[in-house]
């Protein structure tokens, strides 16, 4: 397959990253900016991507769609190309690279491929590539994910777990229930020793535990994206669902997520930060956010 147009919906944080390295490897990278904010339009101007008018033209001119965009919008993106595919002759690769149920990616594999387009299911493990640091693994599956994998020979890592969709969705869904169910639990933990006014000692105790550095990382890192990790973990939960496994321990994340996403921190976008550069200070916004706080009883 050769590879000279890629399409990248949405050019947010990942997509646009992925949209640079891309365009500085010689690929004409596109997208669609209308009804997007000020922000996303200035980070795909940024990455190099040009504007297509409408989804027409974005199929008929891309060899490849990326899709990348909050889980929540995944299957409704997919519709919406797949009804423009029936009336637009194309050989497009449509890829999933959303953090989705392994059902959910089976279901789009059905919808794309019977609009006529290719599907491969793909799961991004890592954060957004950076100018001098590695970028994030790109897992891969389906019959065309060869076609995909191809990508590597244009600054991307893209690695092919397996000849069936799901299987990349599914990785992924296992990775993030532990890294990012870690950061809402030691979110919520720590926000619950401030509160309690115990967060020195409970910091004290936990920063011998190998895991610790990482969350020092994590948790401040974590509230502008949270908005975003909410439907990731319900995704995850369905994911546990599924096979059997208890959903709950990713509901309660997915329930932290969106409490975080509503506080200002939540509000705050990755590059316009002011507040919660530290563990301590994120903790100690959070728990006066908290709806409930614990009064001393008074002696009557």
């Amino acid at each position: 397959m050769e590879i000279r147009t890629v399409a990248i919906l949405s050019p947010g944080d990942m997509g646009h990253a992925i949209g640079v390295v891309l365009h500085r490897h010689g690929l004409r990278v596109i997208t669609r900016l209308r009804d997007r904010s000020a922000r996303t339009q200035a980070l795909a101007k940024a990455a190099g991507m040009q504007n297509a008018p409408d989804d027409e033209t974005l199929v008929r001119e891309a060899d490849i769609l990326l899709s990348i965009m909050p889980p929540a919008s995944a299957y409704s993106f997919g519709e919406r190309i797949a009804s423009t595919l029936s009336h637009v002759k194309t050989e497009l690769l449509f890829v999933d690279c959303n953090a989705i149920a392994p059902r959910t990616a089976l279901a789009l594999d059905q919808l794309l491929t019977e609009a006529g387009a290719g599907f491969v299911d793909a799961g991004i493990i890592g954060g957004p590539p950076r100018p001098g640091e590695k970028g994030p693994h790109i897992y891969v599956s389906g019959t065309r994910a060869a076609d995909v994998a191809r990508l590597s020979e244009y600054g991307l890592d893209v690695r092919v777990v397996g000849a069936q969709s799901g299987q990349a969705s599914g990785l992924k869904m296992c990775y993030a229930s532990v890294t990012k169910g870690l950061t809402a639990l030691a979110t919520e933990a720590l926000t619950a020793g401030r509160a309690l006014g115990l967060q020195d000692t409970l910091i004290n105790e936990l920063q011998d535990l190998p895991a610790f550095r990482s969350i020092k990382r994590s948790v401040p890192g974590m509230p502008p994206k949270a908005y975003r990790w909410v439907g990731e973990m319900q995704e995850i939960a369905r994911t546990f669902a599924d096979l059997g496994l208890p959903p709950q321990m990713l509901e309660g994340a997915a329930a932290l997520y969106h409490f975080v996403e509503g506080t200002e921190l939540g509000l705050e976008k990755p590059e316009q930060r002011q507040r919660g550069q530290t563990l301590e200070e994120v903790t100690e916004i959070l728990a006066a956010a908290l709806p409930k706080q614990i009064k001393p009883e008074q002696d009557n």
